[in-house]
């Protein structure tokens, strides 16, 4: 409560300065792009040009800018974006599958105590997946883990594809802007934009079944979009995602309902407002890993019938933009509740592990264009943000063989209260030198109080840190559609609280740091897109929690390098007869190594793979569009040993590489059927088996990846 005062000094005065500049401000009005919570496609539907547009637009206020083609041609790192309508025409129905199309990201088939669809496992550039606890993850700029200081980790990600309409990946560094935690890049979900008309809206839904496997049911996701905007400037809109049936595991049942609203008031062209509220409320049944006798009888069976999970989360935002000749300001602000609780087989006893948090945060942006005469431009920015956190961590246990599920009066053997206050103060400045270059300096300064108290044996874990993450992004246009850039980033990760119990000294445990290099170049003319990149990433102080025996594992000094690439190739320009045709794909290649001294020096991290990619074709006549495509990777480890020997229990040996074919096909109607849209398609389509492991983990073991599965979708747009 000490603290609350100069928070809201802080915050009145921030937001009274930006007013102040606002009104002073005399420039004509011009279109400017909005920060990441705004960050939409232009086209609507998601599908952009492949011409470069307005490259000498400056984009005041934020190197994001939005998800449009033009932005991301001109950022200076590492960036793709999945939309709407390649996720609709690909048959994607979760966000893993979404990620799984970015060359150097990894999100694998869900496993351990996050086997289900809420989880996030998500791995960039050979960092562990495991619940994307290495990654920056937005929904329209704000932090979707329930606790994005104290933890991180995804078990419980409440996005829904369904109301999205890009996924936005930057697989470098990002931290000037965006803050820490973002090693693994930064992964901001677009919802799905106010439509500009008085109303409008759409609706979906798809099945999918596997029939090799024993699964329940067929799993079925509906999604719908009402909404329009009014002549005086008002727009609203709701959306929903709802989701039923199973994977085709046993025991993988799912139920999620997620609701959104969301509004905007356009004052006049300088000013406006909005505000949004989510609540995403979903339960799961977990089937686990099995062991190597069990997978071997029977991949698609469960062994584990009480594991389960369930959760909630409720959000608020609201925030104010104001954008006018070269100058832009914002004041957002949110409020998120969640519980994530489950029952979980923890061998010798079954737990119930409730956890509620709460987080509030206030961020304000004010950034300022000028030119000086000499042929440059420079853009300012300066923001500070405050994120205040809280957490109540409990479980309760009962024996196995008692046959009794736990419940609040089983015995409770942990019960702990946390708290992460960070104040963070950003500034950059965009140079533009000529029709050629552009340079970005800036640095970042945290500063995060955590703490964390045992209400069982009293006992307070506190942890101070504070640092500055400065950074450097350079680009060069050689010309428009061809440019090159290179960019250095620093990262840091604060404590976590589920690591503070495990602290013996103060300094047993310290915050990760690391610091990202990229270097890469675009082309985007006539026919051929495509873009290639070199990285490196040295990571200090790297952990892993143990969920078998509540410890920490200390991996120490990693090295991350390799090189990613895509392109896509229209056909057509070679041969009339290929009018609609084309040719694409990505790759990356990745070496992530154990750099610590001690007997895992030089082994490989754990399910990182060296090489991962796609290779596809696709044609387009008309209403009609066809589909084939590859997607492959190589083997993995699943123990920093790089144990090759598989284990009885399924949870250490190597993990296999493989390559499985996707098979698509779908029909747009046009205006003359509501703007009806079928697909279909088929995935693994020769049923290759596949799978992964869990380590380190409560439900260790074996999982398999998605065997063949037809899928049917059907879209109105109204």
């Amino acid at each position: 409560m000490q603290n609350r005062p100069p928070f809201w000094a802080c915050a009145v005065a921030l937001a009274a300065a930006l007013a102040c500049h606002a009104a002073q401000a005399q420039q004509s009005v011009q279109s400017v792009q909005s920060a990441p919570s705004d960050a939409v496609d232009e086209a609507g539907d998601g599908e952009a040009g492949n011409t470069l547009q307005a490259v000498t637009v400056k984009a005041v206020g934020d190197w994001l800018g939005s998800a449009e083609e033009r932005n991301v041609q001109s950022h200076p790192g590492a960036r793709s974006v999945i939309r709407r309508s390649e996720a609709q025409q690909e048959g994607l129905t979760t966000v893993r599958e979404a990620l799984n199309r970015i060359p150097g990201v990894n999100a694998p088939e869900n496993n351990g105590t996050g086997s289900h669809d809420m989880a996030l496992n998500i791995g960039i550039r050979g960092l562990n997946p495991r619940l994307a606890s290495r990654s920056t993850l937005l929904m329209d700029g704000i932090p979707v883990p329930y606790a994005p200081y104290g933890q991180p980790q995804m078990s419980f990600g409440p996005v829904s594809l369904g109301l999205m309409d890009a996924v936005d990946v930057v697989r470098g560094g990002g931290a000037v802007r965006y803050g820490p935690q973002n090693v693994g890049g930064i992964i901001n979900f677009v919802t799905r934009r106010i439509p500009e008309k008085p109303f409008a809206g759409d609706a979906s839904v798809q099945l999918q079944s596997s029939p090799s496997s024993t699964q329940s049911s067929p799993k079925k996701t509906a999604n719908l979009m009402l909404g329009g905007t009014a002549a005086n400037g008002l727009g609203m809109a709701l959306l929903y995602s709802g989701t039923r049936g199973s994977d085709w595991r046993e025991h993988s049942e799912t139920h999620i309902d997620d609701v959104i609203l969301k509004g905007n008031y356009q004052f006049n062209p300088a000013h406006s407002a909005h505000a949004m509220v989510q609540h995403y409320e979903g339960r799961a049944e977990m089937p686990g890993g099995l062991t190597q006798a069990n997978f071997n009888k029977d991949p698609y069976q469960s062994t584990r019938p009480i594991d389960g999970f369930w959760g909630r989360r409720t959000l608020a935002a609201a925030g104010y933009k104001y954008a006018q000749g070269e100058r832009k300001a914002s004041v957002n602000s949110f409020f998120t509740t969640t519980l994530r609780s489950g029952y979980l087989d923890q061998g010798r006893f079954n737990s119930l592990s409730p956890r509620y948090y709460w987080v509030r945060g206030i961020e304000g942006h004010l950034a300022q264009g000028f030119s000086t005469g000499l042929n440059s431009h420079h853009e300012i920015g300066i923001g500070y943000r405050y994120i205040n956190e809280a957490s109540h961590e409990l479980r309760y246990r009962e024996n196995t063989n008692s046959g009794v599920l736990p419940s609040p009066s089983s015995r409770n053997d942990r019960d702990t209260r946390g708290q992460t206050r960070a104040h963070a103060i950003s500034i950059d400045d965009r140079i533009d030198l000529g029709d050629h270059w552009t340079i970005t300096p800036g640095i970042r300064y945290e500063r995060i109080r955590q703490r964390q108290y045992n209400l069982l044996s009293h006992r307070p874990y506190h942890g101070n840190y504070h640092t500055a993450l400065p950074a450097l992004n350079v680009m060069y246009w050689l010309r428009d559609g061809i440019n090159f850039y290179a960019n250095t980033e620093g990262s840091f990760g604060s404590m976590q609280y589920s690591r503070m119990p495990n602290r013996v000294r103060a300094q047993d445990i310290s915050p990760e740091k690391a610091r990202t290099w990229e270097v890469g170049m675009r082309y985007d003319i006539g026919a051929l897109k495509a873009d290639l990149d070199l990285f490196l990433i040295n990571f200090n102080n790297q952990y892993e929690s143990s969920q078998t025996t509540d410890s920490v594992t200390v991996r120490g000094k990693t090295r991350h390098k390799g090189l990613e690439g895509s392109f896509s190739y229209r056909l057509g320009h070679l041969n009339s007869a290929l009018q609609g045709v084309e040719l694409y794909g990505n790759y990356a290649f990745v070496d992530a190594r154990i750099r610590e001294a001690g007997p895992n020096r030089g082994n490989r991290v754990p399910f990182s793979s060296r090489h991962k990619g796609l290779l596809g074709v696709s044609y387009k006549q008309g209403g009609l569009k066809l589909g084939l495509e590859n997607a492959f990777q190589s083997s993995q480890y699943a123990d920093n040993a790089n144990t090759v020997a598989a284990s009885a229990d399924g949870s250490t040996g190597r993990i296999p590489g493989y390559a499985v074919w996707h098979l698509r096909a779908g029909y747009d109607f046009g205006g003359t059927m509501s703007n009806l849209s079928l697909n279909m398609g088929v995935k693994n389509i020769f049923n290759r088996t596949f799978y992964t492991r869990s380590h380190d983990d409560s439900n260790t073991g074996l999982y398999l990846g998605q065997p063949r599965t037809v899928y049917v979708q059907a879209s109105v747009k109204f």
